[in-house]
């Protein structure tokens, strides 16, 4: 027991270096701007980059990891995550800047499905809905600690110490990794690249996708603003915002440890309650701006919103695959990671153009016509689960006659 809740402690500390490492950006939005000289607009693009080259080398990385070791794999991706940090905390331009993020964001993805592959694996099937939760629920902490702790030494020294500081964590864990994590796991029963693809087959799985990548889609046309939406649309100070920021990583971090629950208790049926929700407060948000009263409370509820998918669908792309195609495992492990990036860098650019074109006020709009895609998404996909369900109860039923 000892053993998993250090290994788990791993594994959570993985999702944490690499959210802290992807939504800082969020958080120095402002600082990167003005030392390269460029737009805030310009730097939300990178947002973008990050997340559509981490959507595209991710299911590469993961076909292409096969039969090979889990462990040496994850110590090859986790090194080359370092060396992209390193070069993003010694970047001396925009160009080199944006490299460095392509960099970090080709094996993040990658390193996320093999946490999550470990976590399926070690964990006893009681406790797997709880550790997928927890290890996804690492990007959150990231989110409560990481960026505003991350925001404060870049306003109080350089946002080139943020990535120092990550390079310092990653080689720490790394470490840890190194030590605890088995060394002989394999994936199971694949017999070449393209096997692995089958899975796409399930309509199941082509339905689901979507759920991750409208979700964050919505959210990241508002959170890629974030920090300009509470300096210039609400006035608040650099030191309010640090624990605005604060409070709003902390909403998504008791949204992503509820999302465990959810998994536990058919929580795919579940989400079309927050697809709605998301979409009433997304499009309210212009509305609220004029007062910092209304406004807060309805980002922080979207903080709460944010990561309510990511355990149900998760373990429902990891059942799919046990039952049906095994082969698949690492790589229906990185379908929430990968999609969920497609939906950010989607967002995010609907965001960035938004915020050239509108301002601040077109963003929530914008938004919440993703999370109604969602919800749309959600009660077609929940249909067909039922109809499923009830035909295999049927088909049962036959067979005992």
């Amino acid at each position: 027991m000892k053993t998993l809740r250090f290994q788990s402690f791993v594994l959570v500390s993985l999702s944490f270096i690499l959210g802290f490492s992807e939504f800082i950006i969020v958080g120095i939005i402002n600082d990167v701007a003005q030392q390269f000289s460029v737009s805030v607009a310009a730097v939300g693009l990178l947002v973008t980059l990050f997340a559509a080259v981490y959507a595209i080398a991710t299911p590469l990385i993961s076909l292409l990891i096969g039969k090979h070791r889990l462990y040496w794999s994850l110590v090859l991706l986790v090194t080359i995550f370092i060396a992209g940090n390193l070069l993003t905390a010694l970047a001396g331009n925009y160009i080199v800047l944006a490299i460095s993020r392509m960099l970090t964001a080709v094996v993040s993805g990658a390193i996320v499905s093999l946490t999550i592959t470990f976590g399926s694996f070690l964990a006893p099937m009681e406790k797997r809905a709880g550790l997928i939760a927890w290890i996804f629920s690492g990007f959150s902490i990231a989110a409560v600690f990481g960026v505003p702790v991350g925001t404060w030494i870049s306003s109080y020294t350089s946002w080139r110490n943020v990535f120092w500081l990550i390079s310092l964590l990653g080689v720490v864990t790394l470490i840890l990794a190194m030590k605890c994590l088995p060394a002989g796991l394999r994936q199971q029963q694949t017999r070449n690249f393209f096997s692995q693809l089958a899975i796409f087959g399930d309509r199941r799985i082509r339905l689901g996708v979507l759920l991750p990548m409208f979700n964050l889609a919505g959210i990241y046309v508002f959170y890629t603003y974030l920090q300009p939406l509470f300096a210039q649309a609400l006035n608040f100070h650099s030191n309010t915002i640090a624990v605005l920021l604060f409070g709003y990583g902390f909403m998504s971090l008791l949204g992503n440890l509820y999302s465990g629950r959810m998994a536990d208790e058919n929580g795919l049926s579940k989400l079309t309650v927050v697809f709605l929700l998301q979409t009433i407060l997304l499009v309210t948000l212009p509305v609220v701006l004029g007062s910092r009263w209304s406004a807060v409370p309805v980002i922080m509820f979207l903080g709460l919103t944010m990561y309510l998918v990511n355990s149900p669908t998760q373990l429902f792309f990891l059942e799919v695959a046990e039952k049906n195609f095994p082969q698949s495992m690492v790589l229906a492990s990185s379908f929430n990671s990968i999609f969920a990036n497609l939906g950010i860098a989607i967002g995010s650019a609907v965001g960035s153009l938004l915020y050239l074109h509108t301002g601040l006020v077109g963003i929530g709009p914008g938004g919440a016509f993703f999370a109604a895609l969602a919800l749309l998404v959600n009660l077609v996909l929940t249909r067909l689960r039922q109809s499923s369900a009830g035909y295999k109860k049927f088909s049962s039923k036959n067979k005992k006659v």
